[in-house]
């Protein structure tokens, strides 16, 4: 029998701010997915400049997280969505997020870093989180051991690609440009989310009209065969959020 962990619980060092508002919209892995800025917001003591020193030589961090969103602990088995949701496998050849203990590893490409005064400032790319996710630790991703060139991949042995074309109505694009004043690369980041198709494997043969929310914003389009166009951009309900 396993003996039961007698240490002091896990205590979060920051939280991921990320523009996913909601969990519709995230993409499954993040790092694929430049277009997505984040950063660390972290509490004392973590947040002095001397824990970050020598953090800059790497380009990529390990951020293991807490899914604090999530709708409890998963079961034995999980629906892939990369399987189209109709094959089960066991929890642990996965990476769904309900799992025994809702511990997160997310690979992101370190963007920037400022030590220069007391507190550390670190800023990345890739983030497949939702905003405010609970960090627990920061590790550099180490290529000559953490890269497997030989490495089997099971159902997920290749990268997806892009699954939509995106387009936009003239209206739709006025407004996003117009929000990039407050959100800079928001364009290119709905473009990314939507070409990665957020939609659940069961409603991809359906056209009908979606909302991602982005920051303060919903991002409202239409799926079609091949095809996302973004018809609008509206202040997202705070009721909701």
């Amino acid at each position: 029998m396993t003996e039961p962990c007698t240490e002091s619980p896990l205590s979060p060092i920051g939280r991921v701010r990320t523009p996913f508002t909601q969990r519709f919209g995230i993409p499954r892995q993040g790092t694929l997915l430049d277009a997505i800025p984040g950063y660390l917001e972290l509490d004392p003591p973590y947040d002095r400049a001397e824990a970050w020193q020598g953090i800059e030589a790497f380009s990529h961090l390990w951020l293991l997280t807490w899914f604090h969103a999530g709708k409890g602990r998963g079961g034995l088995t999980v629906r892939p969505p990369r399987l189209g949701g109709n094959r089960r496998l066991g929890v642990f050849a996965t990476r769904a997020p309900y799992r025994p203990n809702p511990v997160g590893l997310s690979l992101v490409r370190l963007a920037a870093v400022d030590l220069s005064g007391a507190r550390a400032s670190i800023q990345v790319r890739g983030p497949d989180l939702l905003d405010g996710t609970p960090l627990l630790d920061v590790k550099p991703y180490v290529p000559y051991c953490d890269a497997c060139p030989d490495a089997t991949g099971g159902f997920a042995g290749r990268a997806p690609q892009p699954a939509l074309s995106v387009r936009w109505l003239a209206t739709a694009r006025s407004e996003a440009e117009m929000a990039e004043r407050r959100h800079p690369g928001l364009v290119a980041l709905i473009e990314a989310v939507l070409a990665a198709d957020p939609r659940p494997a069961y409603q991809r043969d359906t056209r009908r009209r979606y909302a991602v929310r982005l920051y303060d914003l919903d991002i409202h389009w239409e799926a079609e065969p091949g095809l996302a166009e973004v018809v609008g951009l509206r202040p997202a309900d705070v009721d909701r959020m």
